[in-house]
């Protein structure tokens, strides 16, 4: 690419003034094989308009959960949550992106105690006072995507040991965000999770993770939430992925359900499993509250 010619990002700005600089310095990493060390391709890295687009569909999907937060309750049925989830983003001009996702049948993941991920909601899943349970929501907005998910305590309390997994898991989630630094490896992220989880005595659940978003729901790179760091792929400012620990209280040990879908624990013990999406910028921490989307640092 010539220095005058449109910049490959799509900002509209010529190459020299966007991106000639960027190139050069990914072009220079030293990389090592041997540590898994990849470069990220330019479809992978996004330009102004486009992170507007994917913070548009954030609002939208983080004002879901948080419709979540007030229809959760004892005695409902976890269809009732999809219903009122699907009815929410459609009436803000979007799509629930899990709705026929390689065949899956509902617009949210349910996931309540011993289920880790991509439980489906039922009409005779009933919610229990005590239960824990996991909301998964993404939404696409105008062809840009936004993923999330939180956990829930049904009836506000739950038992000591379950209220500890939740909040560790959080912190965890937060640990990795914090380690989502450009100019570093994406395996920084697994390894600040999983050690954090190791030191609670917490498991980290490794055949699934995080993955990239943006102009579609799955990207590059696939992020382990308990590996080595300095492995991966080089995270560079303007790439979008998730970061999204699922800890279990037992082994990482997991089954598929006879659905096809939902994942438990081996020794259905209890699992927690928070998500944000992140942008990865030059420049302070910043989450901007009133949807699930953070920036990370360079410092």
């Amino acid at each position: 690419m010539k220095r005058n010619d449109p910049c490959w990002c799509g900002s509209g700005k010529k190459y020299k003034k966007c991106h000639l600089d960027f190139d050069a310095r990914l072009a220079e990493l030293d990389l090592d094989i041997n540590l898994s060390q990849i470069r990220p391709t330019h479809d992978l890295i996004y330009n102004a308009k486009d992170i507007e687009g994917i913070k548009k569909a954030a609002v939208i999907n983080g004002g879901a959960l948080d419709l979540i937060a007030k229809l959760i309750k004892p005695g409902l049925d976890t269809l009732s949550l999809d219903t009122a989830v699907h009815n929410y983003i459609v009436e803000h001009g979007a799509h629930p992106s899990c709705l026929g996702f390689e065949g899956f049948p509902n617009s949210i993941c349910t996931s309540i105690n011993h289920v880790v991920c991509h439980g489906i909601p039922s009409a005779d899943e009933i919610l229990q006072a005590g239960d824990i349970v996991n909301v998964d929501i993404t939404t696409d907005l105008d062809g840009y995507y936004a993923d999330a998910s939180r956990m829930y305590i049904v009836g506000g309390k739950t038992t000591p040991e379950a209220q500890r997994l939740v909040d560790v898991t959080h912190e965890i989630m937060e640990e990795g965000i914090r380690a989502a630094r450009p100019w570093h490896c994406v395996g920084d992220i697994g390894a600040a999770c999983g050690a954090m989880a190791r030191a609670n005595g917490y498991s980290v659940v490794t055949i699934l993770g995080g993955h990239g978003v943006g102009k579609a729901f799955h990207t590059a790179p696939f992020v382990n939430h308990d590996c080595a760091a300095n492995t991966g792929m080089i995270l560079v400012p303007g790439m979008v992925l998730t970061v999204e620990p699922m800890i279990n209280a037992g082994g990482r040990g997991v089954y598929l359900a006879r659905n096809g879908w939902a994942v438990h624990t081996s020794d259905h013990k209890k699992s927690a499993h928070y998500e944000l999406t992140v942008v990865v910028r030059r420049g302070h921490a910043e989450q901007l509250s009133t949807f699930d989307y953070i920036e990370s640092t360079d410092k």
